[in-house]
This record gives structure tokens, C-alpha cells and sequence, in this order.
């Protein structure tokens, strides 16, 4: 029995505010990478894993949110709480791996499509795996094709974003790469939806788990607030806000990390100015 989906049961609620979740995450994470581009030492990871962790707190919060508007009318659906925690654990660690190589490599050549096609797989694996953790009388399944260009959806806006991001040209690039990456989540989740049916079992026998009401909103406290604490991080470095961070000499080279560009400006030589001897003009006593 083919069951009755709906993935607007709020109407543009739940579309509009996650889209929202996922340009909040997006800004403060690709700002937090652009900060670290311009740092050496110790502070270039801290602000990368705060930019990670800020974006994969907004892809799965954008998630969620899109999925307390989904319902299948002949059955109640069920979450189950491991595996909707471990899909938050799998987007911060692959959106970092992604940032990470940007943050490290630059955001051009083959570090940029590495980067945005690591951070796009994590935002396509987040989705498939939260949708894996959903209980009910019934069971999914997915139009492969469909599917294939909800993760290439998901690549191709990463690596944009990444791109815009990586230029740091003023916080104004920042805005219109978290938009990007809103829509590469967004785009990749409905999009994803759309790959998906609904094949009921008909036993009545209710899903083991929690309601989206009872699992999903306290579970979406965390990630706000950490997306809220990262703001005001943001909100109070006038470098971040200015959006011209210091920048090394020979930084965002490819091949070239931090210590090396700072070793290598660090040491390059002095001009000397030669004496006259070395000119080979005499002195009064020669002549």
C-alpha cells in the first residue's frame, strides 16, 4: 500500500525557517573559515572547528526543522534518538574535514573541489542518515536517479559557497556565500524528498521511538544555542565584522601551510647597500 506524503503539512513554515537555520549556520561558519585564513598558530584550527561545527549545527537544525512538517497521513512516524544524534556527529566531522582542507590549502584547484565535494557528501550523508533513524509502519524507498542529483546538488552549491567564502572580499561575500550554501542544503534536502515513497505495511502496529514533537524540539536546543554563541563570537572580533583579516605574505598559496609562509617572511633577506670599494672607486690615496 502506497502511503500519503506530505512535506508541507505547516506550509511555508517549515521551509522558510529552515532555510533560514541553514544561512545562519552557513554565514557564521564561512566567515569563521575566511577569520582563520588570515591567522597562523593555535587560533587558524580553533576557528575552523568553530566553523565546522557552526555550519553542521545549521545543516542539521535546517534538517529537522523541514522534517517536523512531514507526515504520512496513514501512520504516525517515530525517531530514533542514536541515530538521529550520530547524523549531527557525521555532519560537523565531514563539513570539517571539507573546511579544514580550504582553511589549510586554499579555496582554488583541486584543495576547492576537495573541500566542497568532502563538505557536500557530509550534507547529503546527514540527510540520508537522519532519514534512516525515522520510524513507522512502513518502509522507504528512494528513485535513484533523483537521488544522485540531490547529491550533486549539494557538491556543486558547497564548492560555490567555499569559493565565495574563500575570497575574503568583505562580509558582504560572506552573506551571499551562506545564502549559496542555504540553498545547497535546502535544495538538496527537498530535493531528496522528492526521491522518496512511502510502501506502508498496513499492520497497525505503531513505530518504536519518539515523536518529532517530543524528540526533535528539545534535541534542536543544543544546536541553537551553540549557533547563538558562535554569533556573538563573531558579533565582538571587529576583524570578523570588518571582514578584512590580516593576511600573511605568501598565505592561501597552494602547498603552502601557515608556519612555512610565516618562516618564509620571516627570513627573507635584507637588501644591503655595498661601500664604494665594491664599485671599484678609488680613494684619494689610490689615485
Amino acid at each position: 500500500m502506497q502511503g500519503t506524503v506530505d512535506g508541507f503539512s505547516y506550509g511555508l513554515v517549515t521551509p522558510l525557517v529552515a532555510y533560514l537555520m541553514a544561512c545562519l549556520g552557513g554565514a557564521l561558519g564561512l566567515r569563521c573559515t575566511a577569520r582563520a585564513r588570515g591567522v597562523v598558530g593555535p587560533w587558524r584550527p580553533g576557528w575552523l572547528a568553530l566553523g565546522s561545527a557552526a555550519i553542521g549545527s545549521g545543516i542539521w537544525t535546517m534538517h529537522f526543522v523541514a522534517m517536523m512538517g512531514f507526515t504520512v497521513e496513514e501512520t504516525a512516524i517515530r525517531y530514533d534518538k542514536p541515530m538521529t544524534f550520530a547524523s549531527l556527529a557525521i555532519a560537523i566531522v565531514m563539513v570539517g574535514v571539507g573546511i579544514f582542507v580550504v582553511g589549510y590549502r586554499g579555496a582554488r584547484g583541486a584543495a576547492l573541489f576537495t573541500g566542497g565535494t568532502i563538505t557536500g557528501l557530509g550534507i547529503a550523508s546527514m540527510h540520508y542518515l537522519g532519514m534512516a533513524g525515522m520510524r513507522l509502519d512502513g518502509r522507504l524507498e528512494y528513485n535513484t536517479v533523483t537521488v544522485t542529483a540531490s547529491v550533486a546538488i549539494a557538491m556543486v552549491a558547497a564548492t560555490a559557497a567555499l569559493w565565495a567564502a574563500g575570497q575574503v572580499r568583505g562580509f558582504l561575500w560572506t552573506v551571499g556565500a551562506s545564502l549559496v550554501m542555504g540553498l545547497a542544503v535546502s535544495g538538496m534536502h527537498y530535493t531528496g524528498m522528492a526521491a522518496l515513497s512511502v510502501h506502508l505495511h498496513g499492520t497497525g502496529v505503531p513505530a518504536e521511538g519518539d515523536s518529532p514533537a517530543a524528540l526533535l524540539a528539545p534535541m534542536m536546543v543544543g544546536p541553537l544555542a551553540f549557533l547563538l554563541l558562535a554569533g556573538i563570537v563573531v558579533m565582538f572580533d571587529p576583524l570578523m565584522v570588518a571582514g578584512r583579516p590580516e593576511r600573511l605574505p605568501v598565505d592561501d598559496k597552494p602547498g603552502v601551510p601557515a608556519h612555512t609562509a610565516a618562516t618564509h617572511s620571516a627570513r627573507r633577506p635584507q637588501l644591503r647597500t655595498r661601500s664604494p670599494e665594491h664599485h671599484g672607486s678609488r680613494t684619494p690615496q689610490n689615485r
